[in-house]
């Protein structure tokens, strides 16, 4: 017999760019959960940007430059050697630059002398399929830890608004999650006891959640928060926007990792249509994959009661191209773009106030999203809709929300779709 094959991650960390704590802290738990030795990358700064920005050429988009210089950060400083690290770096086709983030890393970091990072790529066209021997059980454990730190985050943006006590529902999301991080890593002998471990966490970080003490006596403006998938969760790069909103009295709906992994799932379902696969293993393993994670999806939802009734997401992703259909091609355009201007219909027939769509300067997604609106925009009653570009400058932006934030109140006054929103009462009484 051959010797056996070592695990090239056996005796490296793997570290994950952080662009969302809550999605990236159970994404790293639940390779913890597998022996593997994962964390996540420090907060940027200044420094980060200063860092990419010196071996990049200014060309690129704002998240490569973050990212670039977070990896370099914890490199230059020696917090890990080269030859005991690795960095997960999701690919993707489609017009968006991030395609080529992962080959332009390596190429840096090959030329500063850090060429023995592993660089793990899995690609989007396949449903990012590509993470190895324990692909199958790994992505099960990703997708269950990455919906149930959303919907976690989901609650807190409808609490922190109408908190009694500033800092008190962030407070609570920390030992939420914490707690939920931990239940992640704790795995299970099988995937029945692993998602039961799950729930019962879910319902400690609901309790706690819901145990903040809240003034919902007068409904704020909602918000949805759409656009470039990094800009938009990653709070040094949009300068904390989510906040902003709610110093200037909204309200917000973020659009979170999960509508991505379901946008590929579906582009890689109708790429094997396209290449004549619909009978085929592949095509097999696509709705198996596509069933399981709907399964997992709704039974961790289930946690949540009707706490998010008026705050569905679409049961299908194909809902939001179908959406975005007289804008743009769903099969034509490809990437955030089709989904920026799909879920700002969306948000429209859920009765939001307002979309803001978050994007790195340059961003070929938000410029051509921002093309449509004006259109978009007559069709849904005139619902405010703006687009917000990041390059990595501090700028001040509480003036231009505060004037997005009049025109939001102008249209709730008179809009013709109203929210089916579940009222929150004061202490939100915790489930028993």
């Amino acid at each position: 017999m051959g010797a056996a094959v070592k695990n090239p991650l056996a005796d490296r960390t793997v570290f994950f760019p952080a662009m969302t704590e809550a999605g990236v802290g159970a994404v790293t738990a639940a390779f913890r959960s597998l022996g593997i030795h994962a964390e996540m990358m420090p907060p940027s700064d200044e420094e980060t940007l200063e860092l990419g920005g010196r071996y990049s050429s200014g060309e690129e988009c704002l998240p490569l430059r973050v990212t670039l210089g977070d990896i370099l950060k914890m490199l230059v400083h020696g917090r890990i050697r080269a030859d005991r690290m690795a960095l997960f770096m999701p690919n993707s086709d489609g017009p968006c630059r991030f395609g080529q983030y992962g080959s332009y890393i390596k190429r840096v970091l090959r030329d500063l002398g850090f060429g023995d990072v592993i660089v793990i790529s899995p690609a989007s066209k396949d449903g990012y399929e590509g993470l190895g021997d324990h692909a199958n059980e790994l992505l099960r454990t990703m997708w269950q830890a990455l919906i149930g730190s959303e919907l976690l985050t989901k609650l807190l943006m409808r609490i922190r608004p109408y908190e009694t006590v500033k800092g008190s529902a962030d407070a609570a999301y920390k030992l939420a999650l914490s707690d939920f991080w931990a239940a992640v890593e704790a795995g299970g002998k099988n995937s029945r006891e692993r998602i039961e471990r799950l729930m019962k966490s879910l319902s400690v970080g609901r309790a706690l959640l819901k145990a903040v003490s809240i003034d919902a006596s007068v409904q704020k403006p909602l918000i949805g928060i759409i656009g470039e998938i990094f800009c938009r969760l990653h709070t040094f790069s949009n300068d904390d926007v989510i906040r902003k909103v709610e110093d200037a009295g909204g309200e917000c709906w973020v659009t979170e990792v999960s509508e991505w992994v379901w946008y590929t799932n579906a582009a890689h379902i109708a790429r094997l249509k396209r290449v004549g696969r619909h009978v085929s293993l592949e095509m097999l393993g696509a709705w198996i994959k596509w069933h399981i994670q709907h399964k997992d999806e709704k039974k961790l939802l289930s946690v949540f009661g009707s706490d998010f009734r008026g705050y569905e997401e679409p049961k299908d992703v194909r809902e939001i191209l179908e959406m975005a259909r007289p804008y743009l091609v769903p099969y034509g355009a490809l990437g955030e773009m089709i989904l920026s201007v799909g879920k700002s219909v969306y948000l429209y027939n859920k009765g939001a106030d307002g979309v803001l769509d978050i994007n790195p300067f340059s961003c070929m997604n938000g410029t051509v999203s921002e093309s449509v609106y004006p259109r978009l925009v007559r069709d849904c009653d005139g619902m405010p809709v703006r687009v917000i570009y990041y390059d990595g400058t501090r700028t001040d932006r509480r003036y231009e929300i505060d004037i997005f934030m009049d025109l939001v109140r102008e249209y709730m006054a008179r809009k013709k779709v109203a929210g089916a929103f579940t009222p929150f009462t004061e202490a939100a009484k915790a489930p028993a």
